[in-house]
């Protein structure tokens, strides 16, 4: 793993508590400004959840990607978010992240009806394997897409894999019911396709009308980075996820709207 510096403060078993510095933690949470949708006493817990998952998955940077402590800390930090609530225990049997310098290709191969093979080559953010890695792509700056969070979408994915393959239903929490995530969610997804198929152009991320999973991933990244669109367009599936994920970064987001000058 790159990030030998809390690797060696973890000690691969040490029970002593990393330390990273106050000043660190200010640039990487800086560049995530969505972090401050989170109650300040939840940050802790967050810091301290990425240190817990950085000493148990295993970085690798691809096409000679060279991984920083920065970069490092920043992809836990997302990771991290969606199960701040829920526990590093979803995102258990498998180990690996690879990180691209920005988005990558893979090889795809599918037979259409006739049992005919189309190979092509799929260029892609991200990708979530279930039982493997998580691939992501990393851009410096203003090179990040714009509303588009890869981390927090592939990490959406494996929370729904938890449950069983990509159909934009995860394991829910105690007390939730299924069918009423069901109904939320279809209906919403339902909408949301008919308005892209319209050719309207949406505030949501289009991609969330490829696929019932998609839409999962695509309205998480939108719950944590932009709570009032969710709000506005999809109130249901906010109210859903605010007990799926055990926050409610709207009411912040509202907050600091009615400080700012």
């Amino acid at each position: 793993m790159v990030f030998a510096r809390i690797r060696r403060w973890l000690g691969l078993g040490a029970r002593e508590v990393p330390s990273v510095p106050d000043d660190q933690w200010a640039r990487v949470e800086g560049r995530l400004p969505f972090l401050d949708f989170l109650p300040a006493e939840d940050r802790p817990r967050l810091r301290a959840l990425a240190l817990e998952f950085l000493a148990v998955k295993q970085f690798h940077g691809a096409h000679g990607l060279v991984l920083d402590d920065d970069m490092l800390l920043g992809i836990a930090l997302q990771a991290c978010l969606p199960i701040l609530n829920i526990g590093l225990r979803a995102y258990a049997g498998w180990v690996g992240v690879i990180v691209y310098p920005g988005d990558f290709v893979i090889p795809r191969r599918e037979y259409d009806e006739a049992g005919v093979v189309h190979e092509y080559e799929d260029e892609v953010l991200g990708e979530a394997w279930e039982g493997g890695p998580v691939l992501v792509s990393w851009f410096e700056g203003e090179a990040q897409p714009a509303g588009v969070n890869v981390v927090i979408h592939e990490f959406a994915h494996k929370l729904d894999m938890e449950n069983g393959g990509v159909d934009g239903l995860p394991r829910l929490r105690a007390g939730m019911s299924r069918q009423a995530w069901a109904n939320v969610f279809s209906e919403a997804y339902e909408a949301f396709c008919d308005e892209v198929d319209k050719g309207v152009e949406t505030e949501i991320d289009p991609y969330g009308s490829e696929h019932p999973g998609e839409f999962f991933a695509v309205v998480s990244e939108v719950f944590f980075e932009a709570p009032s669109v969710l709000m506005r367009h999809f109130p249901q599936v906010y109210a859903q996820l605010r007990q799926f994920y055990g926050v409610d970064p709207a009411a912040r987001e509202a907050m600091f709207a009615e400080t700012a000058p």
